[in-house]
């Protein structure tokens, strides 16, 4: 779909760009701006930031959490509401199997500490199992450029595995091409 979407921005990018006028107080408009102009960009880079918010356009109210499954969906939905020393959510929603739940604050906030536990079990499962619990020091700083071309080309060669395996299995179960 970005492909389809670059192509078009490419073909239009000639004509001249809207321009966009937004009202703000300098204590929000501070906040906002730099996140306003990563939803501007063009590339890979903006379509992410542009899909990770994307949802928000559908949302009755503002969300806090959204937690995806493969089949599952919740949503826990702010702003926040203080109740003396508790943060609670106004509410959630919960999407599973042809099933819709609505959620109260109380609901809300007892399956979002849930799915935040999970969710910390999970992290440090997986460090434990992939031997990354003790902790690296930097060798170097971070630099985006080098990350990026080292992660597409760890893809890269991923799906080279992937197609040669399924070629393979493939060639395997026809059997030989001779009587």
């Amino acid at each position: 779909m970005s492909v389809l979407r670059n192509a078009l921005a490419r073909i239009f990018s000639s004509a001249q760009k809207p321009s966009m006028h937004v009202d703000a107080n300098v204590q929000t408009a501070v906040y906002m701006w730099p996140i306003i102009e990563k939803l501007l960009t063009h590339g890979e880079d903006g379509d992410t930031y542009r899909a990770a918010v994307n949802f928000w356009r559908h949302a009755e109210r503002p969300p806090l959490a959204i937690y995806d499954g493969d089949v599952s969906h919740c949503e826990i939905d702010g702003p926040l509401q203080f109740a003396g020393e508790y943060t609670l959510p106004l509410g959630g929603s919960v999407f599973s199997h042809g099933v819709t739940i609505d959620l109260d604050p109380f609901e809300a906030n007892d399956l979002r500490d849930h799915m935040r536990a999970a969710i910390e079990r999970a992290i440090l499962a997986w460090l434990a199992d992939n031997g990354r619990r003790d902790p690296v020091p930097a060798t170097k700083p971070y630099n985006r450029e080098t990350a990026d071309r080292e992660a597409k080309a760890k893809i890269a060669e991923w799906v080279a595995r992937k197609e040669a395996k399924r070629a393979i299995s493939q060639s395997a179960s026809e059997g030989p091409d001779h009587v």
